[in-house]
Protein backbone atom coordinates (compact mmCIF):
# COMPACT_ATOMS: atom_id res chain seq x y z
CA UNK A 1 0.00 0.00 0.00
CA UNK A 2 1.32 3.33 -1.20
CA UNK A 3 0.03 6.51 1.12
CA UNK A 4 0.72 9.86 0.71
CA UNK A 5 1.00 12.31 3.70
CA UNK A 6 1.10 16.11 2.88
CA UNK A 7 2.08 18.40 5.55
CA UNK A 8 3.91 15.44 7.27
CA UNK A 9 6.41 17.47 9.26
CA UNK A 10 3.33 19.73 10.68
CA UNK A 11 1.79 19.31 14.12
CA UNK A 12 -1.05 16.81 13.21
CA UNK A 13 1.25 15.26 10.34
CA UNK A 14 3.80 14.24 12.08
CA UNK A 15 1.83 12.13 14.56
CA UNK A 16 -0.18 10.46 11.81
CA UNK A 17 3.27 9.54 9.96
CA UNK A 18 4.19 7.84 13.47
CA UNK A 19 1.02 6.00 13.70
CA UNK A 20 1.47 4.88 10.17
CA UNK A 21 5.00 3.20 10.63
CA UNK A 22 3.91 1.82 14.01
CA UNK A 23 0.57 0.23 13.24
CA UNK A 24 -1.19 -1.91 10.68
CA UNK A 25 -4.27 0.37 10.22
CA UNK A 26 -4.18 0.73 6.71
CA UNK A 27 -2.65 -2.86 5.89
CA UNK A 28 0.52 -3.63 4.57
CA UNK A 29 2.31 -0.60 3.92
CA UNK A 30 5.08 -0.94 1.38
CA UNK A 31 5.57 2.70 0.37
CA UNK A 32 5.25 6.13 2.67
CA UNK A 33 5.29 9.30 0.38
CA UNK A 34 5.92 12.55 2.86
CA UNK A 35 6.12 15.85 1.59
CA UNK A 36 6.56 18.94 3.30
CA UNK A 37 8.77 22.01 3.04
CA UNK A 38 10.92 21.13 5.06
CA UNK A 39 11.88 18.65 7.55
CA UNK A 40 12.90 18.78 11.18
CA UNK A 41 14.99 15.83 13.11
CA UNK A 42 12.12 13.59 13.36
CA UNK A 43 12.77 13.00 9.99
CA UNK A 44 16.18 11.13 10.54
CA UNK A 45 14.08 7.96 12.07
CA UNK A 46 11.54 8.22 8.98
CA UNK A 47 14.88 8.22 6.47
CA UNK A 48 16.01 5.34 7.95
CA UNK A 49 12.60 3.04 7.33
CA UNK A 50 12.58 1.72 4.19
CA UNK A 51 9.51 2.07 3.01
CA UNK A 52 9.60 5.92 3.57
CA UNK A 53 10.59 8.77 0.54
CA UNK A 54 10.93 12.46 1.57
CA UNK A 55 9.92 15.28 -1.06
CA UNK A 56 10.82 18.21 0.56
CA UNK A 57 9.32 21.36 -1.70
CA UNK A 58 5.98 22.77 -1.87
CA UNK A 59 3.26 20.12 -2.39
CA UNK A 60 1.70 21.47 -5.68
CA UNK A 61 4.90 22.16 -7.36
CA UNK A 62 5.01 20.30 -11.05
CA UNK A 63 8.60 18.77 -10.33
CA UNK A 64 7.34 17.54 -6.61
CA UNK A 65 3.37 16.38 -7.78
CA UNK A 66 5.37 13.85 -10.79
CA UNK A 67 7.90 12.51 -8.51
CA UNK A 68 5.36 12.19 -5.81
CA UNK A 69 2.68 10.22 -8.09
CA UNK A 70 4.76 8.07 -10.13
CA UNK A 71 3.75 5.46 -8.14
CA UNK A 72 0.05 5.40 -7.78
CA UNK A 73 -1.26 6.26 -4.43
CA UNK A 74 -4.01 4.03 -2.60
CA UNK A 75 -4.33 7.09 0.15
CA UNK A 76 -3.47 10.30 0.61
CA UNK A 77 -3.54 12.69 2.87
CA UNK A 78 -3.94 16.56 2.73
CA UNK A 79 -2.65 18.05 5.43
CA UNK A 80 -0.68 21.05 4.47
CA UNK A 81 -2.09 24.22 4.65
CA UNK A 82 -1.23 28.38 5.17
CA UNK A 83 -2.94 28.67 9.01
CA UNK A 84 -5.98 30.60 8.77
CA UNK A 85 -4.46 33.91 10.67
CA UNK A 86 -1.52 33.69 8.79
CA UNK A 87 -3.84 33.56 5.34
CA UNK A 88 -5.83 36.57 6.52
CA UNK A 89 -2.20 38.48 6.68
CA UNK A 90 -1.18 36.94 3.64
CA UNK A 91 -4.27 36.72 1.56
CA UNK A 92 -2.65 35.60 -2.05
CA UNK A 93 -0.09 33.15 0.38
CA UNK A 94 -3.45 31.70 1.60
CA UNK A 95 -5.10 31.93 -1.88
CA UNK A 96 -2.34 30.06 -3.44
CA UNK A 97 -1.65 27.33 -0.65
CA UNK A 98 -5.36 27.03 0.38
CA UNK A 99 -7.01 27.00 -2.57
CA UNK A 100 -5.45 26.93 -6.21
CA UNK A 101 -2.36 24.45 -5.15
CA UNK A 102 -5.17 22.27 -3.22
CA UNK A 103 -7.33 22.21 -6.50
CA UNK A 104 -3.95 21.42 -8.13
CA UNK A 105 -3.44 18.18 -6.02
CA UNK A 106 -6.54 16.91 -6.30
CA UNK A 107 -6.57 17.29 -10.36
CA UNK A 108 -3.57 15.53 -10.29
CA UNK A 109 -4.15 12.70 -7.54
CA UNK A 110 -7.53 11.66 -9.91
CA UNK A 111 -5.77 12.11 -13.10
CA UNK A 112 -3.54 9.29 -11.88
CA UNK A 113 -6.14 5.94 -13.65
CA UNK A 114 -6.81 4.96 -9.96
CA UNK A 115 -9.49 6.06 -7.79
CA UNK A 116 -7.34 6.86 -4.89
CA UNK A 117 -8.95 7.22 -1.33
CA UNK A 118 -8.05 11.19 -0.71
CA UNK A 119 -8.85 12.53 2.99
CA UNK A 120 -8.77 16.17 3.11
CA UNK A 121 -8.47 18.03 7.01
CA UNK A 122 -10.90 21.16 6.34
CA UNK A 123 -12.45 22.85 8.76
CA UNK A 124 -15.16 24.11 11.08
CA UNK A 125 -14.05 27.57 9.35
CA UNK A 126 -16.44 26.87 6.95
CA UNK A 127 -19.13 27.54 9.59
CA UNK A 128 -18.04 31.60 10.07
CA UNK A 129 -19.24 32.68 13.27
CA UNK A 130 -21.86 30.99 15.44
CA UNK A 131 -25.08 31.76 17.29
CA UNK A 132 -23.86 30.14 20.97
CA UNK A 133 -27.70 29.56 21.80
CA UNK A 134 -28.59 27.18 18.50
CA UNK A 135 -27.35 23.51 18.23
CA UNK A 136 -24.98 23.07 14.95
CA UNK A 137 -26.54 20.00 13.00
CA UNK A 138 -24.22 18.01 10.60
CA UNK A 139 -26.34 19.36 7.68
CA UNK A 140 -25.82 22.99 8.48
CA UNK A 141 -24.84 25.61 5.72
CA UNK A 142 -21.58 27.15 5.94
CA UNK A 143 -21.46 31.04 5.76
CA UNK A 144 -17.32 31.14 5.81
CA UNK A 145 -16.07 34.86 7.94
CA UNK A 146 -12.46 34.17 6.68
CA UNK A 147 -10.52 33.23 3.65
CA UNK A 148 -9.16 30.48 5.25
CA UNK A 149 -12.70 28.77 5.79
CA UNK A 150 -13.68 29.71 2.41
CA UNK A 151 -10.94 28.38 0.63
CA UNK A 152 -11.74 24.77 2.89
CA UNK A 153 -15.44 25.54 1.77
CA UNK A 154 -14.36 25.51 -1.94
CA UNK A 155 -11.75 22.40 -1.53
CA UNK A 156 -14.52 20.22 -0.28
CA UNK A 157 -16.73 21.10 -3.57
CA UNK A 158 -14.29 20.51 -5.94
CA UNK A 159 -13.12 17.03 -3.82
CA UNK A 160 -17.00 16.04 -4.10
CA UNK A 161 -17.07 16.59 -7.32
CA UNK A 162 -13.94 14.57 -8.31
CA UNK A 163 -15.11 11.94 -6.23
CA UNK A 164 -19.05 12.05 -8.27
CA UNK A 165 -17.26 11.86 -11.27
CA UNK A 166 -15.39 8.61 -9.74
CA UNK A 167 -12.06 10.28 -10.58
CA UNK A 168 -11.03 10.01 -6.71
CA UNK A 169 -12.61 8.51 -3.62
CA UNK A 170 -12.85 11.78 -1.62
CA UNK A 171 -13.82 12.71 2.04
CA UNK A 172 -13.18 16.15 3.54
CA UNK A 173 -13.31 16.20 7.64
CA UNK A 174 -13.90 19.33 9.18
CA UNK A 175 -11.71 19.39 12.29
CA UNK A 176 -11.87 21.69 15.24
CA UNK A 177 -9.12 23.81 16.64
CA UNK A 178 -6.58 20.75 17.34
CA UNK A 179 -4.78 20.38 21.67
CA UNK A 180 -2.05 20.79 22.59
CA UNK A 181 -0.05 22.69 19.77
CA UNK A 182 4.05 23.15 20.87
CA UNK A 183 5.29 26.31 21.65
CA UNK A 184 3.52 29.57 20.05
CA UNK A 185 1.19 28.53 17.55
CA UNK A 186 1.88 30.90 15.08
CA UNK A 187 -0.88 31.87 12.63
CA UNK A 188 -2.93 29.70 14.37
CA UNK A 189 -6.47 31.49 15.26
CA UNK A 190 -7.34 28.90 17.66
CA UNK A 191 -3.64 28.66 19.29
CA UNK A 192 -4.77 30.18 22.25
CA UNK A 193 -6.68 26.62 22.85
CA UNK A 194 -3.10 24.69 23.05
CA UNK A 195 -1.26 27.65 24.57
CA UNK A 196 -4.07 27.49 27.25
CA UNK A 197 -3.48 23.28 28.40
CA UNK A 198 0.36 23.69 27.92
CA UNK A 199 1.09 26.83 30.07
CA UNK A 200 -1.51 26.25 32.84
CA UNK A 201 -0.10 22.61 33.15
CA UNK A 202 3.59 23.57 33.27
CA UNK A 203 2.24 25.72 36.20
CA UNK A 204 2.89 29.25 34.50
CA UNK A 205 0.71 32.42 33.86
CA UNK A 206 -1.45 32.70 31.61
CA UNK A 207 -3.50 35.40 29.91
CA UNK A 208 -6.37 34.08 27.47
CA UNK A 209 -7.68 36.51 24.85
CA UNK A 210 -10.87 35.08 25.08
CA UNK A 211 -13.63 34.76 28.48
CA UNK A 212 -14.22 32.52 30.78
CA UNK A 213 -17.25 31.31 29.77
CA UNK A 214 -15.96 30.92 26.50
CA UNK A 215 -17.02 28.47 24.65
CA UNK A 216 -14.91 25.63 22.34
CA UNK A 217 -15.08 23.19 19.96
CA UNK A 218 -12.14 20.64 21.73
CA UNK A 219 -10.21 17.60 19.92
CA UNK A 220 -7.33 16.40 21.33
CA UNK A 221 -4.11 15.54 18.50
CA UNK A 222 -4.60 11.83 19.42
CA UNK A 223 -7.93 11.69 18.71
CA UNK A 224 -7.71 13.66 15.48
CA UNK A 225 -5.40 10.93 13.90
CA UNK A 226 -7.61 8.19 15.04
CA UNK A 227 -10.34 9.98 12.92
CA UNK A 228 -8.12 10.51 9.89
CA UNK A 229 -7.07 7.02 10.11
CA UNK A 230 -10.64 5.73 10.42
CA UNK A 231 -11.61 7.81 7.67
CA UNK A 232 -8.93 5.83 5.17
CA UNK A 233 -11.00 2.62 6.09
CA UNK A 234 -14.35 3.59 5.78
CA UNK A 235 -16.15 1.71 3.09
CA UNK A 236 -16.95 3.48 -0.18
CA UNK A 237 -20.75 2.62 0.12
CA UNK A 238 -20.95 4.34 3.35
CA UNK A 239 -19.79 7.44 2.04
CA UNK A 240 -22.18 10.59 3.13
CA UNK A 241 -23.58 12.12 -0.50
CA UNK A 242 -21.72 15.33 0.52
CA UNK A 243 -18.33 13.49 0.75
CA UNK A 244 -17.93 15.34 4.38
CA UNK A 245 -17.72 14.75 7.74
CA UNK A 246 -18.58 16.91 10.34
CA UNK A 247 -15.83 15.73 13.29
CA UNK A 248 -17.44 15.06 16.67
CA UNK A 249 -16.08 16.97 19.34
CA UNK A 250 -15.89 18.27 22.89
CA UNK A 251 -17.63 21.40 23.80
CA UNK A 252 -15.95 23.29 26.47
CA UNK A 253 -15.90 26.24 28.52
CA UNK A 254 -12.43 28.37 28.47
CA UNK A 255 -12.75 27.95 32.86
CA UNK A 256 -13.64 24.21 32.51
CA UNK A 257 -10.71 23.40 30.33
CA UNK A 258 -8.07 25.53 32.17
CA UNK A 259 -9.18 23.77 35.50
CA UNK A 260 -8.95 19.93 34.00
CA UNK A 261 -5.20 21.39 33.09
CA UNK A 262 -4.29 23.04 36.49
CA UNK A 263 -6.04 22.67 39.65
CA UNK A 264 -4.56 26.54 40.46
CA UNK A 265 -6.15 27.86 37.54
CA UNK A 266 -7.80 30.69 38.91
CA UNK A 267 -4.74 31.72 40.61
CA UNK A 268 -2.41 31.75 37.38
CA UNK A 269 -5.33 32.54 34.84
CA UNK A 270 -6.26 35.91 33.26
CA UNK A 271 -8.63 37.19 30.56
CA UNK A 272 -8.22 39.90 28.20
CA UNK A 273 -10.59 38.82 25.55
CA UNK A 274 -10.24 39.65 21.65
CA UNK A 275 -13.24 40.22 20.13
CA UNK A 276 -12.79 38.45 16.78
CA UNK A 277 -10.96 35.56 18.64
CA UNK A 278 -13.78 35.19 20.69
CA UNK A 279 -16.31 35.28 18.04
CA UNK A 280 -14.93 33.07 15.53
CA UNK A 281 -13.47 30.86 18.23
CA UNK A 282 -15.33 30.69 21.70
CA UNK A 283 -18.97 31.28 20.96
CA UNK A 284 -19.43 27.71 19.95
CA UNK A 285 -22.91 26.23 20.29
CA UNK A 286 -23.67 22.51 20.40
CA UNK A 287 -22.63 20.23 17.86
CA UNK A 288 -24.68 17.53 16.85
CA UNK A 289 -23.07 14.49 15.00
CA UNK A 290 -24.95 11.30 15.16
CA UNK A 291 -24.22 10.36 11.83
CA UNK A 292 -20.53 10.93 12.16
CA UNK A 293 -20.45 8.55 15.39
CA UNK A 294 -22.52 6.53 13.56
CA UNK A 295 -19.88 6.11 11.07
CA UNK A 296 -17.50 5.17 13.42
CA UNK A 297 -15.65 9.00 14.17
CA UNK A 298 -14.98 9.83 18.17
CA UNK A 299 -14.53 13.12 20.19
CA UNK A 300 -12.30 12.14 23.38
CA UNK A 301 -15.48 11.68 25.20
CA UNK A 302 -14.54 13.42 28.66
CA UNK A 303 -11.86 16.63 29.26
CA UNK A 304 -9.98 14.80 31.76
CA UNK A 305 -9.14 12.36 28.62
CA UNK A 306 -9.76 15.40 26.01
CA UNK A 307 -6.08 16.84 28.56
CA UNK A 308 -4.52 13.42 28.87
CA UNK A 309 -4.11 12.87 24.90
CA UNK A 310 -3.47 16.85 24.24
CA UNK A 311 -0.26 16.01 26.31
CA UNK A 312 0.68 12.76 25.79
Amino acid sequence: MHVIVTGAAGYVGEALVQRLLDGTVLGQLTRLSLVDQGFGPQAEAWRRDARVALFPGQFAEAAVLDRLLREPADVVYHLASVPGGLAEREPRLGQRVNLHDTLRLFDAVAAGGSVTRLVFASSVAVYGALQPLTCVEEAAAPAPQSSYGAHKLMAEVHLADLSRRGQVDGLSLRLPGIVARPGTSAGHGSAFMSDLIRTLRAGQPYTCPVSAEGRCWWMSRQRCVDNLLHAATLPAGQMPRSRVVQLPVLLASVQAVAHEAARSADTLLRHQPDERIENLFARMPPLHTPEARALGFMDDMTLSQLVDNALA
